[in-house]
């Protein structure tokens, strides 16, 4: 029973998620190494899962492994910043390991047995000549013979595709106006892809997490311009992870909204990154993902939503939206990905330079990480312009908490009549007060 209601209660978390990715269009981005994995096919069952969901999906495939193996035998695979040379050998590899990379892939989308994750899902699947190409040339005196970069993406061709709900898959290649082929960058046709589609997301299925070298912990998530400074002072970062943060930065200065770093070797981790808040991967985003910002009126199902149960407990006087509503300019709040999850109001009287801080509250999921002092730190400041020279708290069980950052005892008699007036003594709340002069 425990298992069912735990299900069901994942199920109904996952509900915003779903009507928010309907007929969106997402490029996901994995390398030759995915493919070759015995566990792929778990990769397929997702994508599958998400074109049901009615998401518009392009695919865009690595082949690096699959070439060097070819090349094993042939002549020893050559580089360039990261870059493979590809002399006339390369090529004729690179063209191999991209139609079979592609036919296998296709294969397995089209997948239906019964008592299977693809069962009935009949997915149509098209590859094409969406991707225009140009010679990369010669950089540092080494000449990438056939190695390209994008010149243009066909964004009306792959539209028309996935307005006919088909799942768009692409290899690395791009052809020029001249019947030439040209050995791309999965990361750079990916990006290039996403950009001229205008995508909702970009999504890069990475062989690692994204840890952060100095403290050895995942990195959740970035601003871009966290990522460029995060690039510089990690110039040694492998190029697993290195790669796809240069692009995610490029893609991001380029108006794509979020890219996400996601580690394939965890079963299902593309799942639990676009259907749960706080993801498994690494987000990265043009905007904070998380911020701490004064209330507006849209924010008072948030905040009434996350006091109810406080108010329930009778930790928290009981507010209504109508209170809420007048007093909106007083709250301040942290928003995570659309969802309140801390707030607290600063009610000022200006004529006697006094403050009342109320509504401290923060998700019982987000707790123990330093939010509770950020409001607190963010309200004082904005006391402080306000030149208000006194911070008063009307607290039943959370006085030692305020206690610990600076605030004293008070009584009743020194609070200010405006605040005297709604103290009510049958909460018979403990007064602190803190001097901000």
């Amino acid at each position: 029973m425990e298992q069912r209601t735990h299900y069901v209660n994942w199920f109904r978390a996952c509900s915003p998620y779903i009507h928010a990715h309907r007929d969106k269009t997402f490029v996901v981005a994995f390398g030759g190494e995915a493919v070759l994995a015995e566990d792929f096919q778990h990769h397929v069952h997702d994508f599958a899962l998400l074109n049901s969901l009615g998401i518009r999906l392009v695919l865009v495939h690595g082949i690096r492994p699959q070439v060097d193996q070819r090349l094993k035998n042939a002549a020893p695979a050559r580089f360039h910043k990261h870059l493979r040379i590809t002399d006339d050998v390369a090529l004729q590899s690179v063209k191999e390991a991209a139609g079979l990379v592609r036919v296998e892939i296709e294969a397995l989308l089209s997948l239906g047995l019964a008592n299977s994750p693809m069962a009935g899902a009949k997915i149509k699947v098209a590859s094409g000549n969406f991707v225009t190409a140009k010679p990369l040339g010669v950089i540092d005196g080494i000449d990438y013979c056939h190695t390209g970069e994008v010149r243009r993406i066909d964004s009306v061709a792959i539209h028309q595709q996935l307005d006919q709900d088909n799942v768009v898959l692409i290899s690395p290649i791009g052809y020029s106006p001249s019947g030439e082929i040209f050995n791309l960058s999965a990361e750079q046709v990916a990006t290039a892809v996403a950009i001229a589609l205008k995508a909702e997301k970009l999504i890069f299925l990475t062989e690692q997490d994204c840890h952060d070298p100095d403290s050895g912990e995942q990195i959740q998530q970035m601003t871009s311009t966290e990522v460029s400074s995060f690039i510089e002072r990690h110039p040694d970062l492998p190029e697993s992870i290195s790669q796809p943060l240069k692009a995610a930065l490029h893609a991001c200065q380029s108006g794509i909204g979020r890219v996400h770093l996601i580690n394939r070797l965890q079963n299902g981790a593309l799942l639990l990154e676009l259907f749960t808040r706080d993801g498994i991967g690494t987000l990265i985003s043009s905007a904070p993902f998380e911020e701490l910002r004064p209330a507006v009126l849209n924010d008072i199902g948030g905040i009434l939503e996350l006091i109810k149960p406080m108010e329930q407990q009778g930790i928290l006087a009981k507010r209504s939206r109508e209170k809420i509503e007048m007093e909106i300019g007083d709250y301040l709040v942290i928003e995570r990905d659309g969802l309140i999850i801390g707030c607290i109001a600063l009610h000022a009287h200006l004529q006697r330079r006094v403050g009342v801080l109320a509504c401290l509250v923060v998700h019982p999921e987000y707790q123990r990480s330093a939010r509770a002092n950020r409001l607190l730190d963010y309200a004082c400041r904005k006391a402080k312009q306000l030149h208000l020279k006194t911070l008063f708290v009307l607290s039943t069980q959370t006085a030692h908490w305020f206690i610990e950052r600076g605030f004293v005892a008070s009584a009743i008699d020194e609070l200010p009549e405006p605040i005297k007036a709604l103290y009510n003594p049958q909460r018979n709340s403990k007064i602190l007060c803190q001097n901000l002069a």
